[in-house]
């Protein structure tokens, strides 16, 4: 649902150019992108929060939500919801 929105997120933030595009919804993120280390998750989450209008709380990150783009985009309809 908010996939397609999260990849551009996640390809501006990290500035993956073409390598972002290529990203579907089974494509790891945390740990296979080199890119994606602990201040860019910083500077995600915040560019999610801003985009979509959500608060992520210290309590909501996890390994996991940023382990694929699905999961991330998943963990966005969640705070939608």
């Amino acid at each position: 649902m908010y996939l397609d929105d999260v990849k551009q997120i996640l390809t501006d933030v990290l500035s993956l150019g073409e390598a972002g595009r290529a990203l579907d919804a089974a494509s790891p993120l945390l740990g296979a992108l080199p890119e994606l280390d602990s201040m860019a998750v910083v500077n995600l989450i915040t560019a999610l929060e801003e985009h979509f209008g959500i608060t992520v709380e210290d309590d909501e990150i996890s390994a996991d939500t940023f382990a694929t783009l699905g999961g991330l985009a998943a963990f966005v309809a969640h705070k939608l919801a």
